[in-house]
């Protein structure tokens, strides 16, 4: 298990989730990919977009379905300041992990979250477990619970 998976799984158990990271020889990085080798519908992954907020400079944290892509003014009314998308460098040292293998919990630095009401539509969705080829599965309550997001409408 990587660094990542073991800072993943840690931060779900002391959660008191005690959920399976699933690892593939295939990549996991994008919805469909992960949607594929899961064998799930691409709305059920909960893929995690990093956004960088402009004046704060803080990242941000949008749990968002597979199926939708994220409305960068949406989030930036919800915020209440103007964000714009994060570069691999960023995302990298703000979250601990790089893109494609985002989890929603477990950052470095605590993010602003939000998460997709389309999720909340699901039993259970697949999220990254800290690299492009793993996940993990957990009910949309629980991942709400798990990272305090803020469940809002984000999508385009």
């Amino acid at each position: 298990m990587s660094e990542s998976q073991v800072r993943v799984t840690a931060a779900l158990a002391a959660a008191g989730v005690f959920a399976e990271i699933r690892s593939f020889a295939e990549s996991t990085r994008t919805s469909q990919e992960a949607a594929d080798a899961i064998g799930c519908t691409v709305a059920q992954i909960a893929k995690s977009v990093i956004l960088k907020a402009k004046q704060s400079e803080r990242h941000v944290l949008v749990v968002t379905s597979g199926a939708n892509r994220v409305c960068e003014k949406s989030v930036a009314l919800l915020l209440g300041e103007k964000v714009g998308r994060a570069d691999a460098e960023f995302v990298r040292s703000r979250t601990g992990f790089v893109i494609g293998g985002v989890a929603p919990l477990a950052h470095a630095e605590p993010p602003i979250t939000l998460i997709d009401e389309d999720l909340l539509q699901h039993t259970e969705v697949w999220a990254a477990a800290g690299t492009p080829h793993s996940v993990f599965r957990i009910q949309p309550q629980q991942l709400v619970a798990l990272t305090a997001g803020r469940v809002a409408s984000v999508k385009e």
